[in-house]
């Protein structure tokens, strides 16, 4: 069985790297957009660019200058940010409201509670959250623990002869897959298909685009994992909602739910066990402090969530009524983006006003910050996330602690412009 899991982890580490070395269509290359647009994906290693510093303090919320015949305002004030996040009324999540404004596939949705409004979004989390609560979450402890030795194994295993070993094939990207197989129920048998269906949402989300094919297939395997759970209720997430809910939620929303799972807990774990490697891997003094004191690793993971956020932009709004923000007026129709990596780097999430929030600080506490989204939409697997963050660092260093980069760390490749910000390998020493 740990072998099936090695492999399912591996494989879907092979194809990630290998699509992320084959050359694609990037953002980057996009010469109509004013470079100001892309403001909000840009970064310097693990550090948005100081433009959207400036930004923040000039205009925390701003017009985006974008060829399209609808305004665009960016929010990357903290103030601004949860006024926006925390007004479910005013601001709509459904997808639909760019019908007719875009060219997006016809009935398409992405799935789960990010791009749906009450009282859908209300229904679907309602049933959601009972599988979240750290009551029924501490259950996964110790699969999470076994999970993450078992890739600390492997890392052993691959570092023959002394051979560098990366750590995004081996150690960020097999955790969460395999955490999420736990998660939902996916059997054994299931789960060579499984990793096809991840590789093909990393193509959607963190690549550059994907066609409406991959999103039928990806569709149509967790329908046929949905419905051979209903005549066979598992242990996981999938069984749960079947045995509790019976008929009342369909085959169709319960793949959606499973998808949106699927897409907001594996690509965006992934990158902050890559990039928080990174971090611990620069400061030895921080290092020491996770591997000989347990108390540090849970201020470690708040701060690291606040400094990196991996997840730069929130879901869209769209504005349903004329509203008024921090003095900005905006329209109805609207589309509102608010930065996280910018909110998140605003003195006014550590309510000192002269603090430099471009350092990494744990010692400080920021554990309000938006790293997760707020209010009705703040991610509902926020803590399972922290779950395997701490699970994750803390073994790694204290199983290897003489790990350090195979190569300097100006050499790493990060993603050029990308939603869900990353890197794409990181090559290692064990010792």
């Amino acid at each position: 069985m740990a072998n099936v899991r090695n492999r399912v982890g591996s494989w879907v580490a092979r194809r990630y790297v290998a699509r992320v070395r084959r050359k694609g269509f990037d953002l980057a290359t996009i010469r109509f957009l004013p470079d100001s647009t892309l403001t909000p994906l840009r970064r310097h290693g693990v550090d948005p660019v100081p433009e959207l510093d400036r930004l923040r303090q000039t205009s925390p919320i701003s017009k985006v200058p974008l060829p399209v015949s609808f305004d665009v305002w960016l929010v990357t004030g903290y103030e601004e940010a949860k006024s926006v996040l925390a007004a479910p009324t005013a601001f709509s999540n459904e997808i639909s409201n760019l019908a007719g404004r875009l060219d997006i596939p016809e009935g398409w949705t992405p799935g789960g509670l990010g791009f749906s409004d009450p009282p859908v979004h209300t229904q679907r989390r309602k049933m959601l959250t009972p599988e979240f609560t750290m009551r029924r979450l501490s259950r996964l402890n110790p699969r999470i623990a076994a999970i993450v030795d078992q890739q600390l194994d492997e890392m052993a295993d691959a570092a023959v002869d002394g051979r560098p070993v990366d750590l995004m094939e081996h150690f960020a990207l097999p955790i969460p897959m395999l955490m999420i197989c736990e998660l939902l129920g996916v059997r054994e048998g299931d789960r060579a298909d499984f990793q096809r269906l991840a590789s093909a949402r990393f193509d959607l989300f963190a690549g550059a685009y994907a066609s409406t094919a991959a999103i039928s297939e990806s569709m149509a395997f967790l329908m046929d994992i949905v419905r051979k759970q209903r005549d066979d209720p598992g242990d996981g997430l999938i069984g749960g909602l079947i045995r509790q809910h019976g008929d009342a939620i369909d085959d169709v929303e319960l793949a959606g739910l499973c998808d949106g799972v699927l897409t907001g807990g594996l690509e965006t774990t992934a990158s902050m066990l890559a990039l928080g490697s990174i971090m611990l891997l620069r400061d030895r003094d921080q290092f020491a402090r996770i591997r000989d004191d347990e108390s540090a690793i849970g201020p470690f993971v708040e701060e690291m969530l606040r400094h990196l956020s991996v997840v730069q932009l929130a879901f869209p709004r769209f504005a349903r009524e004329d509203i008024e923000i921090a003095g900005t007026r905006i329209a109805r129709g609207d589309v509102v983006l608010v930065s996280l990596s910018g909110a998140n780097r605003d003195p006014k999430i550590s309510g000192c006003p002269h603090a430099d929030m471009n350092t990494f600080d744990p010692s400080r506490e920021t554990s309000s910050h938006l790293a997760f989204g707020w209010g009705m939409h703040r991610c509902i697997g926020a803590e399972l996330a922290k779950m395997e963050l701490r699970a994750a660092f803390s073994a790694l260093v204290r199983r290897y602690p003489d790990l350090h980069l195979a190569v300097p760390e100006r050499e790493l490749s990060y993603r050029k412009l990308s939603i869900v910000y990353g890197v794409d390998s990181v090559p290692v020493y064990l010792r």
